[in-house]
Protein backbone atom coordinates (compact mmCIF):
# COMPACT_ATOMS: atom_id res chain seq x y z
CA UNK A 1 0.00 0.00 0.00
CA UNK A 2 1.33 3.58 -0.90
CA UNK A 3 0.33 6.36 1.41
CA UNK A 4 0.18 10.08 1.12
CA UNK A 5 2.60 11.87 2.61
CA UNK A 6 2.43 13.82 5.90
CA UNK A 7 0.96 17.31 4.85
CA UNK A 8 -1.09 16.03 2.23
CA UNK A 9 -2.80 13.59 4.65
CA UNK A 10 -3.12 16.84 7.49
CA UNK A 11 -4.98 19.28 4.47
CA UNK A 12 -7.44 16.40 3.47
CA UNK A 13 -8.07 15.77 7.23
CA UNK A 14 -9.12 19.34 7.44
CA UNK A 15 -10.51 19.88 4.18
CA UNK A 16 -14.74 19.60 4.72
CA UNK A 17 -15.05 18.84 0.57
CA UNK A 18 -13.48 17.74 -2.16
CA UNK A 19 -14.06 17.56 -6.12
CA UNK A 20 -13.47 14.16 -7.66
CA UNK A 21 -12.76 13.57 -11.24
CA UNK A 22 -13.10 10.28 -12.28
CA UNK A 23 -14.59 11.76 -15.10
CA UNK A 24 -16.78 14.78 -14.47
CA UNK A 25 -15.92 16.82 -11.04
CA UNK A 26 -18.28 16.35 -8.36
CA UNK A 27 -18.34 17.81 -4.73
CA UNK A 28 -17.44 15.08 -1.91
CA UNK A 29 -16.49 14.31 1.47
CA UNK A 30 -12.92 12.48 2.14
CA UNK A 31 -11.83 11.96 5.62
CA UNK A 32 -8.46 10.22 6.78
CA UNK A 33 -8.47 7.15 9.20
CA UNK A 34 -5.27 6.06 10.94
CA UNK A 35 -3.29 7.81 7.42
CA UNK A 36 -5.81 6.32 4.91
CA UNK A 37 -7.91 7.98 2.87
CA UNK A 38 -10.99 6.76 2.34
CA UNK A 39 -14.58 8.12 -0.08
CA UNK A 40 -17.82 6.70 -0.06
CA UNK A 41 -21.25 7.74 -1.64
CA UNK A 42 -23.99 8.77 0.20
CA UNK A 43 -25.95 7.66 -2.45
CA UNK A 44 -24.64 4.26 -2.37
CA UNK A 45 -23.95 2.28 -5.98
CA UNK A 46 -26.06 4.60 -7.42
CA UNK A 47 -23.82 7.77 -7.46
CA UNK A 48 -22.55 8.40 -10.74
CA UNK A 49 -19.05 9.30 -9.67
CA UNK A 50 -18.58 6.15 -7.73
CA UNK A 51 -19.82 3.77 -10.60
CA UNK A 52 -17.27 5.40 -13.04
CA UNK A 53 -14.82 5.42 -9.54
CA UNK A 54 -15.19 1.62 -9.18
CA UNK A 55 -15.27 0.85 -12.76
CA UNK A 56 -11.83 2.20 -13.54
CA UNK A 57 -10.18 3.38 -10.59
CA UNK A 58 -8.00 6.46 -11.39
CA UNK A 59 -9.05 10.25 -10.90
CA UNK A 60 -7.75 13.20 -9.78
CA UNK A 61 -8.86 14.94 -6.20
CA UNK A 62 -8.94 18.72 -6.42
CA UNK A 63 -8.45 20.49 -3.14
CA UNK A 64 -7.10 23.90 -1.83
CA UNK A 65 -5.90 25.07 -5.10
CA UNK A 66 -4.47 21.61 -5.49
CA UNK A 67 -5.10 18.88 -7.83
CA UNK A 68 -4.00 15.12 -6.94
CA UNK A 69 -3.71 12.10 -9.09
CA UNK A 70 -5.10 9.44 -6.81
CA UNK A 71 -6.02 5.42 -7.35
CA UNK A 72 -9.30 4.34 -6.06
CA UNK A 73 -9.20 0.87 -4.35
CA UNK A 74 -12.68 -0.85 -3.20
CA UNK A 75 -12.31 -1.32 0.45
CA UNK A 76 -13.81 -4.82 1.77
CA UNK A 77 -11.76 -5.37 4.80
CA UNK A 78 -14.77 -5.18 7.56
CA UNK A 79 -12.27 -2.97 10.37
CA UNK A 80 -11.14 -0.57 7.70
CA UNK A 81 -14.84 0.17 7.09
CA UNK A 82 -15.60 0.53 10.77
CA UNK A 83 -12.44 3.18 11.13
CA UNK A 84 -14.05 5.13 7.72
CA UNK A 85 -17.18 5.06 9.20
CA UNK A 86 -16.10 6.32 12.70
CA UNK A 87 -14.32 9.16 11.24
CA UNK A 88 -17.31 10.12 9.30
CA UNK A 89 -19.13 10.57 11.89
CA UNK A 90 -16.37 12.36 13.86
CA UNK A 91 -15.76 14.85 11.10
CA UNK A 92 -19.08 15.37 9.86
CA UNK A 93 -21.26 15.27 13.17
CA UNK A 94 -23.02 18.58 13.00
CA UNK A 95 -24.22 18.04 9.39
CA UNK A 96 -27.76 16.18 9.03
CA UNK A 97 -26.32 14.37 6.21
CA UNK A 98 -23.20 12.59 8.31
CA UNK A 99 -25.70 9.99 9.53
CA UNK A 100 -26.48 9.10 5.58
CA UNK A 101 -22.76 8.41 5.47
CA UNK A 102 -22.93 5.81 7.62
CA UNK A 103 -26.15 3.91 6.43
CA UNK A 104 -25.53 -0.36 5.80
CA UNK A 105 -26.60 0.16 2.10
CA UNK A 106 -23.39 2.75 1.25
CA UNK A 107 -20.71 1.08 2.62
CA UNK A 108 -20.20 -1.28 0.44
CA UNK A 109 -18.95 1.52 -1.61
CA UNK A 110 -15.93 2.28 0.79
CA UNK A 111 -13.11 3.14 -1.14
CA UNK A 112 -9.66 3.27 -0.20
CA UNK A 113 -7.53 6.58 -2.36
CA UNK A 114 -3.95 6.06 -3.21
CA UNK A 115 -1.99 8.87 -4.58
CA UNK A 116 -1.18 7.58 -8.03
Amino acid sequence: MTNFDADTLCELRGVREVAIHPNSAVVIWVVVADNEVFVRSVYGTKGRWYRDLAASGPATLEFSGRRLAVQAIPVSDPDAVVRASREYQRKYQPSPYAQAMVKSEVLPTTMRLEPR
